[in-house]
């Protein structure tokens, strides 16, 4: 039961459940109304019908009430024609003549209560197929002690109920009749009542709908003072705080993302400087003291770390201002993966399976970061051997970068593309920046075309160390999606 009550909530609308709401209790009312009526009608037709028959028919019997006996022939007959046609008179075992009276239709029962008996009986039955009643009256004596007994004389008397019958179909006909009427206005009255409850509720859904694709002007028109008025009131209060917070926060947002960027721009020339001097720096540090050069080793490595960083934030920028764009190409993306290995080196140290003639339209530079960004962190996070596989299809092209190494981390997993996250929080510092994944990721998903986006996954292989695997469209439009 309770399975098919969610089932019905889930499959139904408001709208369906209002109508059958409204008709069960129309239904239930009418019938309970229309059975009552029935009944009390039947049992009133039926009583009149018994009164109209057998109360004459006992005035009629009184005649015979001193009656001699043993009766005769001739007083069986007399009493049999006063009763009724159909009608005969027993006395013993004599019987009135010419008769059509049945005895099966008389039970045992109501035998024996008449021969035991002083009252009238009067059974209904079904006597071929016919609705009649059988009427058994005892003929009394009056004694010399002021006492009525039995004569035993009775008169079984067959009565048709056929009009009683017709009348009381016609009555349930008619029951049925208003029933059905009264179910058809409940459904008119229940159309009506839904269309007003789900009007209010069709507009909220709708302004909801609004609110969700990110029109926060979008609001109620409150009418009346019942409770939707009070829930559109609600919602506007709702829908108006929500605009004033996340405008504070779009505002918010764009004043740091311009700020990563002014800095970030600030921050290239006088980096552009520092990177010549470092050069300078690497060539002069063989020469210095101990101390010295230690010294400009350090700041050589970390103004290049700096570079990187600035760069990285550039790249952001441009991905959070909309502004970063692909200059595709139809490139050959075997060699293109491998030009990427062998400029930094790598080549021996991934085992790669990259079958040549795999051509798609993309952006090769950014292919080269995402490639240098997963082979890069698998060969500084995992263990050898870092594999690789290419595969294509008519759509799309995959890469899977793996690793032997320990794997991700089940709290990790989530959020292994997240800006600035690093896994091993115990490093104050480290060689990465913390946007190299986020930033392929981000360059993944710049390769879009229709219905087919590009992705950056990240997961655990079963045999252990981390996978992960890159897919884009392998034709694209010279606008991404």
């Amino acid at each position: 039961m309770s399975r098919l009550r969610r089932f019905l909530g889930v499959a139904w609308g408001l709208r369906p459940r209002l109508v059958v709401a409204f008709v069960l209790i129309a239904a239930i009312s009418a019938a309970a109304a229309s059975g009552a009526i029935y009944v009390a009608a039947r049992r009133t037709i039926e009583t009149d019908a018994t009164n109209s028959v057998v109360l004459p028919m006992i005035d009629r019997m009184k005649q015979w009430t001193h009656q001699k006996l043993p009766p005769r022939q001739d007083d069986l007959n007399g009493m049999a024609n006063s009763a009724n046609s159909d009608a005969i008179a027993i006395y013993q075992d004599m019987r009135s003549e010419h008769s059509n009276f049945d005895m099966s239709a008389v039970t045992p029962e109501m035998r024996d209560e008449m021969r035991n008996g002083h009252a009238v009986l009067w059974q209904r039955i079904d006597y071929k197929g016919l609705p009649m009643m059988v009427v058994g009256i005892p003929i009394l004596a009056w004694q010399t002690d002021n006492t009525w007994k039995s004569s035993g004389l009775e008169v079984y008397a067959l009565v048709s109920m056929s009009d009683q019958q017709t009348a009381v179909e016609e009555l349930a006909t008619s029951a049925w009749l208003y029933g059905s009427l009264a179910a058809l206005f409940a459904v008119i009255v229940a159309l009506v009542a839904a269309r007003g409850v789900l009007r209010p509720v069709r507009r909220l859904g709708i302004t909801a709908r609004q609110l969700g694709e990110g029109d926060l002007s979008a609001r109620l028109t409150v009418r009346g003072n019942d409770e939707m008025a009070e829930l559109a009131r609600t919602f506007n209060d709702t829908a108006a705080a929500l605009e004033q917070h996340v405008g504070q926060l779009r505002r918010m947002e764009a004043d740091a993302r311009r700020f990563v960027a002014d800095v970030s721009h600030e921050l290239r020339t006088p980096l552009a400087a520092m990177t010549a001097v470092t050069d300078v720096l690497d060539e002069e540090a063989p020469q210095l003291g101990d101390d010295a050069g230690q010294a400009a080793r350090l700041v050589s490595q970390e103004t290049r770390k700096l570079t990187r960083l600035v760069e990285d934030l550039m790249e952001v920028s441009r991905f959070d201002a909309g502004a970063a764009k692909l200059a595709l190409d139809d490139i050959d993306v075997a060699s293109a993966i491998g030009a990427t290995l062998r400029a930094r080196g790598w080549l021996g140290r991934v085992h790669a399976e990259l079958p040549a003639g795999v051509i798609a339209r993309l952006d090769p530079r950014r292919l080269d970061v995402i490639v240098a960004n997963l082979v890069g962190n698998a060969l500084k996070h995992g263990a050898p051997p870092v594999q690789m596989r290419l595969w294509a299809n008519h759509d799309w092209i995959e890469l899977r970068v793996a690793d032997n190494g320990p794997g991700l981390p089940p709290e990790v997993l989530p959020h292994v593309f997240d800006r600035f996250y690093k896994a091993d929080f115990s490093r104050a510092r480290s060689e990465g920046s913390g946007l190299g994944l986020a930033i392929a990721w981000e360059n993944a998903r710049l390769h879009s075309v229709g219905h087919l986006h590009g992705s950056l996954e990240a997961a655990n292989r079963p045999e252990g160390g981390a996978v992960f695997t890159l897919r884009l469209p392998r034709v694209m439009d010279e606008e991404p999606v």
